[in-house]
């Protein structure tokens, strides 16, 4: 039982299969236009929360957030379930599959055995689909590997039903609605405007305030915790920016992707020097990345590493800061 999917890899896992899906559909929509307009970009600092012993740090909304907001600004009508038992679950994704239906599932990372060990951690949100099925194996495109893939029927049933933060319970997500006509300017405009609300928050913990905040922590981390402990928030923060999250320079290249369609759409040339502007923000996310990786491998020679690298966040913060003042102005 196979349907005729196409897998397109993606930056991004609930990115990736939301376009896949819809594209599959017969709506032709980038994996840039699905960030942007389901407002994608965020950052959220929860020290209360601990993942992996080290403090929540998030550079998305809530799992399922994008799509939702993506089909809510498009009119688009998705269908969510979630399971109390494997074999409700197993028995709903095997109905849609003898619909021709291919599902996006929400899984556990830590079980999926086709991901290289370095990349296998407690991590509940990540995003794939399921378009077909053997005797003894599903077939799943998982938009961040290169290729389709396969995992066995006990093995999808582990990840879906993996437990911990964010636990699944089987969850599962397909379009089943698509209006004949969409108001794709609409929905940028939307999807801009509530980015730069985010990002542009007052809270303290949320946005470029939150990245600034713990800018702040990191000075404080080595004396406050010791080195080891320090080391090991750090490395937490760069695996859930670059690792698993892409948060860092990968979404700004995504929503920087986004920007520039959007430039063409909305014949807005504002948003194509901003375009640039969150490309060479990006470059900055990665240099973070790579010096703090340093910083906690034990590898950086350079003097006062935390409040080095805390500069740098800093700097970075700034500069968000004053980026999405400029993009609210492009679209008022």
């Amino acid at each position: 039982m196979e349907i005729n999917f196409t897998h397109h890899q993606s930056a991004h896992c609930e990115n990736g299969v939301a376009s896949n899906l819809l594209k599959n559909n017969g709506l032709n929509i980038s994996e840039p236009m699905v960030f942007g307009i389901g407002s994608g970009l965020f950052f959220v600092y929860l020290p209360f929360i601990k993942v992996n012993y080290a403090p929540a740090i998030s550079y998305r909304p809530m799992p399922g957030a994008i799509f939702n907001k993506l089909a809510k600004r498009l009119g688009l009508k998705i269908k969510r379930q979630k399971f109390s038992s494997e074999a409700n679950a197993t028995k709903a994704l095997d109905e849609n599959l003898k619909n021709n239906i291919p599902t996006g599932l929400q899984v556990g990372v830590y079980n999926l055995t086709y991901f290289p060990d370095e990349y296998r951690f407690h991590f509940n949100a990540h995003n794939l689909v399921v378009y077909g099925k053997t005797e003894t194996d599903y077939l799943i495109s998982d938009p961040v590997m290169e290729t389709v893939t396969t995992l066995t029927h006990q093995e999808l049933n582990k990840v879906r039903f993996a437990k911990g933060a964010f636990a699944p319970r089987g969850q599962m997500y397909y379009p089943i609605h698509i209006p004949a006509t969409i108001d794709l300017k609409s929905a940028i405009v939307k999807g801009i405007k509530n980015t730069c609300r985010d990002m542009l928050a007052p809270a303290p913990i949320i946005g470029v305030r939150g990245i600034k905040f713990v800018a702040s922590r990191i000075r404080k981390w080595p004396l406050k915790h010791g080195t080891k402990k320090a080391n090991h928030y750090l490395a937490q923060m760069v695996r859930m920016q670059e690792e698993i999250g892409t948060g860092g320079g990968g979404f700004r290249f995504i929503y920087a992707a986004f920007l520039q369609e959007s430039a063409v759409i909305l014949e807005n040339e504002k948003l194509k020097e901003l375009s640039q502007e969150m490309t060479a923000i990006g470059d900055l996310w990665r240099d973070f990345a790579v010096n703090a990786s340093r910083v906690y491998k034990n590898r950086s020679t350079q003097a006062d590493v935390y409040n080095t690298i805390a500069d740098q966040l800093l700097d970075i913060a700034n500069k968000e800061e004053v980026f999405f003042k400029k993009l609210k102005a492009a679209i008022s």
